[in-house]
């Protein structure tokens, strides 16, 4: 094949990935792509509450001393790859305040969170809106944007940065090219985020851009967090940290400013993602126990969808297209998904007792909306265990369209395409108001 057609296939599979192409093109996907369930290979998924010597886990005590940290290290080792322990520095410098943001319902504050360590560092821009009449700390939802705070917003305040990371120079090398963002980009993601509504429901809602995190191309991840420790996984580089656990770590950096803000119900923030960014909400909510809400929208492979079915993206297809979002050792698991120790109902497994959501699209198959049902369906016997509460239907099969499952595990089938919409935030809404304030 050529260049050209790699080239090709590449562009294809990225502009899927982030639902840019109407069904009709999904349809003309290259040789190999696969929609038809009859063709799913048959599969046998690990148990989640079996351990690794092949005891039975029984109890929440065994499965937080055994079960647990064993799939966290799986996913480690063979998936994500291992961040690092090691602490850094947290600063935040308040770049705006308004309590006239939304109309007059709500307090606008724009923060840049400098995270440091030993004499680098990597700011990023948070944008919070919080409901202006609060009567104390509220509850707050955290997402990444893939396109820059102003852009998801018309609200004129709200900064434009200053930089963007371009993903390649003219001969193919990774660059850092500094530009000022365009001005007509504001409010153009503005559909995906329904800040309002957010706030009239009482939540709050912050978000920064996922590149000021870590950059979204192969750069030997030698810029954003990963910068901040240049030797670290030396000792074992096939399980280093890939871009979306960089990202998730970044979430969980902006996690601990959260909790310095008095404003914040930081015991109370439901860390959610759409696409990319919903493996990175997973991986977070996985790696960090402090998330008290997990949200995946549309994640499939490598996200909610259970790799072993090699439905629509494949193990293969994404290490080839986004070589740099997991660990090196993943791609041994190209073709040959039966082979990996874990599937990602384990992974949703691994937010219990937290409560969690799967959101899919009936239109976005390459996501394999009917393999993220079933991760959260096979996932459901650990919350069961551990609270009593589980998955909320006992079918194997895809629910109907628009009807969300609110049980702790929930799933949600929105009518359409891979995006965010209202329905997906008024099922989240739902679901929040039902697990996230049921202490109230």
């Amino acid at each position: 094949m050529s260049r050209t057609s790699v080239s090709n296939l590449l562009a294809l599979a990225f502009a899927t990935s982030l639902g840019c192409l109407p069904l009709s093109r999904l349809a003309a996907q290259p040789a190999g792509y696969n929609y038809d369930e009859s063709k799913v290979p048959k599969y046998s998924l690990p148990d989640p509450l079996v351990s690794e010597s092949g005891e039975k886990i029984g109890s929440a005590d065994e499965w937080n001393e055994i079960r647990r940290p064993e799939l966290l290290n799986l996913f480690e080792e063979h998936v994500y790859g291992r961040a690092p322990s090691d602490a850094v520095e947290v600063k935040a410098e308040t770049l705006e305040e308004s309590d006239d943001a939304l109309g007059g319902k709500a307090k606008r504050s724009q923060v840049r969170v400098t995270l440091s360590r030993d004499g680098r560092s990597v700011p990023v821009d948070l944008l919070l809106y919080l409901p202006k009449d609060a009567k104390g700390p509220v509850p707050l939802f955290w997402s990444l944007n893939f396109k820059g705070n102003h852009t998801t917003t018309a609200d004129p305040a709200v900064l434009v940065p200053d930089a963007t990371i371009h993903p390649k120079s003219a001969d193919g090398a990774p660059s850092k090219v500094h530009v000022q963002a365009a001005k007509s980009e504001r409010g153009s993601s503005a559909d995906r985020w329904a800040y309002e509504t957010i706030v009239d429901r009482g939540y709050g809602v912050a978000t920064a851009f996922y590149g000021d995190l870590d950059p979204d191309y192969d750069d030997g991840f030698k810029n954003g967090v990963h910068s901040l420790f240049p030797e670290y996984g030396s000792d074992d580089p096939k399980s280093s940290w890939g871009t979306i656990a960089g990202w998730a770590w970044g979430m969980s950096r902006i996690l601990d400013y959260l909790e310095t803000r008095p404003d914040v119900d930081a015991k109370r923030v439901a860390v959610m993602g759409h696409s990319r960014l919903g493996k990175t909400a997973l991986w977070a909510g996985a790696s960090d126990p402090r998330f008290a809400l997990v949200i995946s929208n549309d994640s499939g492979c490598g996200g909610a969808a259970l790799s072993r079915r090699a439905f629509g993206e494949t193990v293969k297809r994404i290490n080839t297209s986004f070589p740099h979002w997991f660990c090196d050792r993943f791609v041994e698991y190209n073709d040959n998904e039966a082979a990996l120790p874990v599937d990602q109902h384990q992974l949703i497994a691994l937010a219990a007792p937290r409560p969690i959501i799967v959101a899919s699209a009936t239109e976005d198959q390459w996501a394999d909306p009917k393999g993220e049902y079933l991760s959260a369906y096979h996932a459901g016997p650990v919350f069961e265990l551990l609270t009593g509460d589980g998955f909320g239907s006992d079918a194997k099969e895809l629910p109907p369209a628009d009807q969300p499952i609110l049980s702790r595990v929930g799933y949600h089938l929105r009518s359409g395409g891979h995006d965010v919409t209202d329905a997906d935030w008024a099922a989240y809404l739902d679901f929040a108001d039902k697990w996230l304030r049921k202490s109230e």
